[in-house]
């Protein structure tokens, strides 16, 4: 594909790889507890969503770029009834350790692969994936544009590229009362009970209000290339599912 470079989203925050792979890898042994405690378990029906809303193809692999912990590559194949492989990508080793004790939990060691590397350099190859899905770590990409190009070069013509990421609500009362939560009450939480130098659970509410939401991540997913795009707000708009086709190439 022949597209314009927009410029990555702007963003303040420190989103080195090298601080990003330090700080998850800090926060991983208590990164499932802290993201149930926190959604109040509503995370684990996102995913389920997700898997349902952007369904897997018997048969045909399935990529889930930062998968972190691997939720929604555990998610995909339970969804697929194990018939199609699964490929997790994430850079944070410890984060993969605690993913492949789940995944040999599941006993689908034999379908779920976990691997170690950037979402800006995915160790795959192109045109490969029915679905290519990220769930909440988009925005922690350094360079989103280059994120979100590698998923789509993933995936094959007519596959799926699936955003899940936080939104901000927009109700005169939720939206105030959940950046009131996000700003002062989700850094204490989180600081509490996985302490880490880099600030973990101050860092989250900052990437998640700086990062592209609504209609300006469609127009971002529209000009990689993706078409016939939807988006699902999900519990009043606190996360919000992006989906965009990969065209087939002109002849």
């Amino acid at each position: 594909m022949s597209l314009s470079e927009p410029a990555a989203p702007a963003s303040s925050e420190d989103k080195s790889n090298r601080r990003v792979r330090r700080m998850f890898g800090s926060i991983a042994r208590r990164y499932d507890l802290l993201n149930h405690l926190l959604s109040l378990n509503v995370d684990r029906s996102w995913r389920r969503f997700a898997a349902r809303a952007v369904p897997p193809t018997p048969g045909v692999p399935v990529l889930d770029v930062c998968t972190g912990t691997a939720d929604l590559a555990l998610q995909y194949d339970k969804a697929a009834g194990g018939t199609c492989p699964v490929i997790g990508v994430d850079f944070t080793r410890e984060m993969l350790a605690v993913g492949l004790r789940k995944v040999e939990k599941a006993a689908a060691g034999d379908r779920i692969a976990l691997v170690e590397g950037d979402a800006q350099r995915l160790p795959v190859p192109a045109d490969a994936f029915g679905v290519v899905c990220v769930a909440f770590g988009l925005r922690n990409v350094r360079d989103t544009v280059l994120g979100l190009d590698e998923m789509i070069r993933a995936a094959r013509p007519g596959g799926k590229v699936a955003v899940l990421e936080f939104s901000r609500p927009r109700g005169r009362v939720l939206g105030p009362l959940y950046l009131a939560f996000f700003r002062k009450i989700l850094p204490r939480v989180g600081q509490a009970i996985a302490p880490n130098a880099d600030s973990a659970y101050h860092y989250l509410p900052r990437t998640v209000l700086e990062f592209p939401d609504g209609q300006e991540l469609l127009d971002l997913m529209a000009s990689r290339g993706l078409v016939d795009l939807e988006m699902h707000p999900l519990t009043f708009g606190v996360a919000t599912l992006y989906v965009g086709v990969k065209p087939a190439p002109r002849s």
